[in-house]
């Protein structure tokens, strides 16, 4: 009987998977990561744009834009190359800024910074944190085709030239994340940012918009108002990172920031979409351990994934660690709604970012059994209607005894794979 090792936070918790009843879906990606000759020869080569050389001049100012601890991106490798390349060209180390594309998640630790940077750049190049609510930092470029108020950090207006660093893999309303994310809603306002995300809502059916969902852009209106926010900015380059289990760049596509975006999120969508012929009653999935489990909000999107395998009525086992807590103290508060209906109605009275994952959460809690190993309080996951189990042992105890023995399936990287 194999082993396998599903991480959790930053270890791994085993399991003895009997072959004959579990099918895994998604293996680790082992590919080797890219050189630094690798990614200078993407760089090279960009898609749809000219080179970096050719875009930047010296005396010119840079804004290099990077996601925060909730995502991996390989940017250590990636925004030391960048930084190098930038200076050899003829700009100085002072004309260039990092920003982090926080959103409405809370601000980059200082450890975080030397992780996400690597010690060497976070001691070198001035870096920018973005609040969403200062207003001081925040400025007005109009508003979309459907009145939504663009507003954003006055950073991207400081700077001769904005470049935008993520990482690309599936989205569950978004569609992708990566490039034009890091823009809106990475360093928009609290209100921007609430208006767009409020797209993929339906009032109507107090359901998902039509299109709105996990690797559609096509008639996605949050990815088409995303794409309108970040418009107003044009960022002169855009790198788009694929990374394996460890976090570090397998592929990369470069150069213009909707052309190379597209060319990633297809690159990727072929390789990590998977064909079922059976949902069944069964479904362990993990995220892949940190950061994809740091907060409830992040590991949510596992269970959105394992719920696309599992069978009406099936019982969901969901790893996530959850060492931030839950990601807003506020998250708790949408779960004193009744159902999922009832919080429907509440978020379309008075909408909030994450009040939609709220009410994915427990549509999905309300449609199968779930349990979760997790460091939250016990008290947090019954509020949230998930059972708290201490180990997988005993999630397994405690599942329906007509189902103890059927066929399941284990997501041992949930969030990576499309359905």
């Amino acid at each position: 009987m194999p082993t396998i090792n599903l991480r959790y936070g930053n270890r791994e918790i085993p399991f003895d998977a009997d072959e004959n009843r579990f099918t895994i879906l998604g293996n680790s990606e082992k590919s080797l990561a890219l050189t630094d000759a690798e990614i200078g020869a993407r760089f090279d080569n960009p898609v749809g744009s000219k080179t970096i050389e050719e875009i930047i001049q010296p005396n010119e100012t840079v804004l290099i834009v990077v996601p925060d601890a909730t995502r991996q991106t390989a940017s250590g490798q990636i925004v030391n190359l960048l930084v190098r390349r930038l200076i050899a060209g003829g700009t100085m180390p002072f004309e260039i800024s990092i920003i982090f594309a926080t959103g409405i998640h809370r601000r980059v630790t200082d450890e975080e910074k030397r992780e996400l940077l690597t010690p060497f750049i976070a001691q070198r190049i001035k870096t920018l944190d973005h609040n969403p609510r200062d207003l001081a930092q925040i400025i007005s470029f109009g508003e979309t085709g459907s009145g939504i108020p663009i507003q954003l950090n006055r950073a991207l207006t400081e700077h001769d030239h904005t470049i935008i660093i993520g990482g690309v893999t599936f989205h569950y309303f978004a569609g992708f994340t990566g490039g034009r994310k890091l823009i809106c809603p990475g360093l928009a306002s609290s209100r921007t940012i609430s208006e767009t995300h409020k797209l993929a809502f339906d009032c109507e059916t107090k359901s998902r918009r039509e299109n709105v969902g996990t690797g559609f852009l096509d008639g996605n209106a949050v990815h088409e108002a995303f794409v309108e926010v970040a418009s107003k900015i044009n960022p002169s380059f855009s790198i788009n990172a694929i990374v394996n289990e460890s976090g570090e760049a397998i592929e990369l596509f470069c150069g213009d920031w909707l052309a190379a975006h597209r060319n990633a999120c297809d690159f990727y969508a072929s390789a990590h979409t998977i064909e079922i012929t059976e949902k069944r009653d069964l479904v362990i999935a993990s995220g892949g351990g940190f950061p994809h489990d740091i907060n409830m909000i992040q590991a949510h999107k596992v269970l959105d994934a394992a719920s696309k395998a599992c069978a009406d009525g099936g019982s969901v086992i969901f790893l996530a660690e959850c060492a931030d807590g839950l990601g807003r103290a506020d998250f708790l508060n949408w779960f004193e709604a009744e159902n999922s209906e009832k919080l429907a109605e509440k978020l379309c009275e008075k909408y909030q970012v994450n009040g939609q994952t709220a009410w994915n959460l427990l549509r999905i809690a309300e449609k199968f059994n779930v349990s979760i190993i997790t460091s939250l309080e016990e008290n947090e996951t019954r509020s949230m209607r998930l059972h708290k189990r201490r180990d997988l042992e005993e999630s397994l105890s405690k599942i329906d005894k007509n189902i103890k023995n059927t066929k399941g399936y284990i997501l041992p990287f949930g969030a990576k794979f499309l359905i």
